[in-house]
């Protein structure tokens, strides 16, 4: 019964099926789907009239293994679907007590580095790593928020490749006009996190007909660049209100330039030397 995509629909169609006390929760998830996901079995039981348990057999009567299968498929499906304007309601029960909130965002990002360090798959590192180092050019894509984490990348793989582009995020024309000289030796490090950019998707999508090698660096299997890719690195970031949370994605990617790095670390060397030395003698940083 499972389906991320229309677990809405899924819900209204066995809706008649569902006890009393499921219709509760299902009434709520469907006019509340944007708070359910984040509320726990018990707070949406006590939000309803209804106990702990029923909220936990109406999951399973979804097809779910409990409840926290459930709430991971409703974040999942609205990630992409919130407004800015939603993002800051889902802080409103706590939004007057700043400790609280403060606290909670900083427990999220705890929660979410502790995911990744648990489940960070080191193979697909390693397969990045290869199609990245044996790749004639190097493209790097990543729109909107996302252009924070492509230049910061861009910035530490051009010190290490002599190779490395990061894509113009100036408008769709000069974006296309780039991408239209990729070639099938070359590769392309995608990064898409929610709300998705439509222009990454197409653009991706694009390079991918011409069947350029592409890593994507990205949240979920769910991502519509995931499939598209030929590794994926996940690294799974929730919504911190109104904002995009970039703190696991650089996790991930500060991963990626240290497994790069390891396979030129003689060239890095040398690299930092000289520049030390320029560094030095113009003064850049202060000296005590």
């Amino acid at each position: 019964m499972k389906n991320n995509n229309n677990l809405i629909d899924l819900i209204k169609s066995n809706y008649s099926k569902f006890s009393k006390g499921q219709k509760q929760i299902a009434q709520f998830i469907i006019d509340h789907y944007d708070k359910a996901a984040f509320m726990t079995a018990a707070k949406i039981g006590e939000t309803v009239d209804v106990s702990e348990s029923t909220v936990v057999r109406f999951a399973s009567s979804l097809g779910y293994s409990g409840f926290p299968e459930l709430q991971k498929a409703l974040q999942v499906l609205i990630k992409n679907k919130l407004t800015t304007v939603q993002r800051i309601g889902l802080d409103d029960d706590i939004i007057n007590d700043k400790d609280k909130l403060h606290r909670k965002i900083i427990k999220n990002e705890m929660n979410n580095m502790r995911n990744l360090f648990e489940s960070i798959d080191t193979e697909a590192l390693d397969k990045a790593t290869d199609l990245i180092m044996n790749a004639d050019k190097v493209y790097i894509l990543g729109l909107r928020t996302s252009s924070t984490l492509s230049n910061y990348l861009g910035f530490y793989l051009d010190v290490i490749l002599d190779n490395v582009k990061v894509l113009n995020n100036s408008g769709v024309n000069s974006l296309y006009e780039e991408i239209i000289r990729i070639k099938e030796t070359d590769v392309l490090i995608v990064i898409s996190y929610p709300r998705y950019s439509k222009i990454t998707i197409e653009a991706t999508q694009f390079i991918k007909e011409h069947k350029t090698k592409i890593v994507a660096i990205t949240d979920t299997e769910a991502s519509p660049v995931y499939n598209i890719a030929d590794v994926s690195l996940l690294a799974k970031s929730n919504i911190v209100s109104f904002i995009d949370s970039l703190v696991v994605p650089l996790g991930m990617i500060n991963s990626l330039i240290i497994n790069i790095s390891l396979q030129e670390k003689d060239d890095i060397v040398e690299y930092y030397n000289r520049l030390e030395q320029l560094w030095d003698n113009h003064s850049i940083y202060q000296n005590n």
